[in-house]
């Protein structure tokens, strides 16, 4: 993780109070609102849960100046640690440009790049630095073998009615959700990145759903789910089957990456014999480990059977997008 060199990233500032109606789904940095720039992870050491440790904070955009403050004691869900013990509070913006949030055993005011922490009575706690992390397989090359589905250019492997979107900001074009692949595949490893749109005011299944659907049949969640408990309906779930193991789900348009390494099921003729398995990294962790499919998602588009299928991004009513899609099938 790398701290991050200039807070004011060039965006154009949008005023705190607007209504909901007034804060659509925002897909571009550049039009990101004030809120956004101190929503993110801060990361560092101080006095919480009744000891000296390391601590990870994620402050989470609400809209309208408000934000939630998860407090993650041992540091930021990661590997080897993906759901640590954590305190939760909310807090408001100030009209200098800070927040801060207040529980019981500690205060944390975040001024610029810095969370500072202080107990009840006023004496200084610890200190938190913002950090920008990335997924170490962000940008991940297509292997030999691999089958490329989308690089940037066109949707050629994509049936029609398959969207591209130009970032305002520049970048390559981005591959609109609702798209579903041409070719069918069975077991496959699979490459995809995304971002989910920024949506302060939303909720929920509301706040940047989509899904990643393995032969259009088997739901890898795809949401907003910076700071959320990490259910089975968030990202890194399989929808409706499991929870991930822990929540590592990046702030909103961050570009975060899914590599799953997906088993087919196993039919004799028309009977299933064998389920449908999966291991997915959710930006680089574990979230889930073979776990077992027993049947299609609710809404998925392909019904379970012998044949292969394509993969769907679902269009869920949020604008997310997409790159970087490749698939290397196995046998």
């Amino acid at each position: 993780m790398k701290p991050i060199l200039c807070f004011c990233l060039g965006l154009s500032l949008l005023s705190r109070g607007a209504s909901a109606a007034d804060d659509p789904a925002i897909t571009d940095p550049a039009h990101a609102d004030a809120d956004f720039l101190l929503q993110g992870e801060y990361e560092g050491a101080g006095s919480a849960g009744g000891k000296q440790q390391k601590l990870g904070l994620q402050a989470v955009a609400l809209g309208a100046g408000k934000f939630h403050g998860v407090l993650h004691l041992g540091g930021l869900p990661a590997t080897g640690n993906p759901r640590p013990p954590k305190q939760e509070t909310d807090g408001e913006a100030a009209s200098d440009g800070t927040v801060a949030f207040k529980h019981p055993e500690w205060t944390i005011k975040i001024k610029g790049l810095t969370a500072r922490l202080t107990r009840p009575d006023g004496r200084p706690a610890g200190q938190l630095k913002r950090v920008e992390r990335k997924s170490p397989t962000l940008d991940a090359k297509p292997p030999k073998g691999a089958i490329v589905l989308f690089d940037g250019t066109g949707v050629e492997a994509w049936e029609d009615g398959a969207k591209v979107d130009q970032p305002t900001s520049g970048g390559d074009k981005l591959l609109v959700q609702g798209a579903t692949t041409r070719k069918k595949f069975g077991s496959a490893r699979i490459h995809v990145e995304f971002r989910t749109p920024y949506k302060p005011t939303a909720r929920g299944q509301a706040r940047g759903n989509s899904g990643v659907y393995l032969q259009g049949r088997y739901e890898a969640q795809v949401l907003d789910s910076f700071g959320l408990e990490g259910r089975n309906n968030e990202a890194g779930g399989i929808y409706e089957v499991k929870d991930p193991l822990g929540n590592m789900a990046f702030p909103p348009l961050s570009w975060q990456t899914y590599d799953i390494e997906f088993h087919a099921a196993k039919f004799d003729g028309a009977a299933k014999v064998a389920s449908a398995r999966a291991t997915v990294k959710l930006n680089g962790v574990v979230v889930q480990k073979d776990t077992e499919i027993p049947g299609p998602t609710r809404a998925a588009p392909v019904k379970e059977s012998a044949e292969p299928g394509p993969i769907h991004l679902q269009d869920h009513g949020n604008p997310v997008r997409y790159r970087n899609i490749w698939l290397v099938p196995q046998p």
